[in-house]
């Protein structure tokens, strides 16, 4: 039995074991998951010198408290989150973006994100998981993933199988840049609104519902006319679709959405935009904006490299 571990003394809100994903497995309706956030899922891994596809445990809005007890382990929390550590009954507050060591006794009270959605915590070593088609990653509408598919739950007690040898600690100066206008390209059943809805779609204002999760975000705002029909026959879905249901408010499929659906897609986000769309809290304002599939591969790879960069400085 190990000696190292952490105890959840609050699990916070949604908060569950997220790594890379699982992949190829749309047809059996098994959809990716995995981090939100992807930069920032890496970010984290980087800090406390784990490998870049290792697990982090991900939350929304309000995080953990934890108490750990075992040998020193580094740790580091990315994202725009509050956060304090507890040492010897003194109070640090930490701050994002930077590895500490925590020992025996030390508690991390993860308080609340800052007007975004998504941070993450990660720990210098190997969190004992049970894995899923090659994946920890936790979709809890499908009870899927480790933790037998459920979030993290007060009194849980989540071992640590090793420790990273390597105990430098990290640092990088990095901040989330907030996003309005969203990128995206015409969906498959563009031609299925009129020329108003379209116009609406490109240069009204939508607003983010609370009734958003890891599965969809749900937005709020002028209708988007169809003059076709407002139900499909079932087809399959990628994430960053958006679906015009007959209510007209789109939806934006997330990383735990489901593979089939049968709204007519109106448009799909550009992968460049995903991770700061999902930090994206309710109350937030959108804007879509056109762009071509071309002009999307290329931001992608232009983001990718960003993203590297990054890493590389850690």
């Amino acid at each position: 039995m190990t000696n190292n571990y952490l105890d959840i003394i609050r699990p916070g809100i949604n908060t569950t074991f997220q790594d890379k994903g699982r992949d190829h497995l749309y047809h059996i309706g098994i959809p990716f998951s995995g981090a939100m956030d992807n930069r920032n899922y890496l970010i984290a891994n980087k800090l406390v010198n784990n490998n870049l596809d290792s697990a982090v445990v991900e939350f929304a809005y309000q995080g953990p408290h934890i108490k750990y007890s075992g040998d020193k382990i580094n740790f580091a929390v990315t994202g725009d989150v509050i956060f304090s550590i507890k040492k010897n009954n003194a109070e640090i507050e930490g701050n994002c973006y930077q590895s500490y060591q925590i020992e025996n006794g030390d508690e991390i009270n993860i308080l609340s994100t800052n007007k975004s959605v998504y941070g993450y915590l990660a720990l210098g070593g190997e969190l004992d998981l049970k894995f899923q088609w090659n994946s920890c990653s936790i979709n809890t509408k499908a009870n899927i993933g480790s933790n037998d598919g459920k979030k993290l739950d007060t009194g849980q007690r989540i071992n640590i199988k090793k420790i990273n040898s390597n105990k430098d600690l990290k640092k990088i100066n990095y901040i989330n840049n907030k996003i309005e206008n969203i990128r995206v390209m015409k969906g498959t059943n563009f031609d299925y609104f009129s020329e108003q809805g379209k116009q609406t779609f490109y240069e009204k204002e939508f607003i983010v519902s609370k009734l958003s999760d890891r599965m969809g975000m749900r937005l709020e705002g002028p209708k988007i006319e169809n003059i076709v029909n407002t139900n499909i026959k079932s087809e399959g879905l990628t994430k960053g679709v958006i679906q015009v249901p007959a209510d007209g408010n789109p939806i934006i499929m997330l990383s735990d959405h489901g593979t089939v659906g049968g709204y007519p897609k109106i448009g799909a986000v550009a992968s460049v935009d995903y991770d700061r769309l999902v930090q994206m809290a309710p109350g937030s304002k959108i804007k879509f904006k056109e762009i071509n599939l071309a002009d999307a591969e290329t931001l992608f790879k232009l983001y990718e490299m960003e993203t590297q960069n990054l890493l590389s400085q850690i």
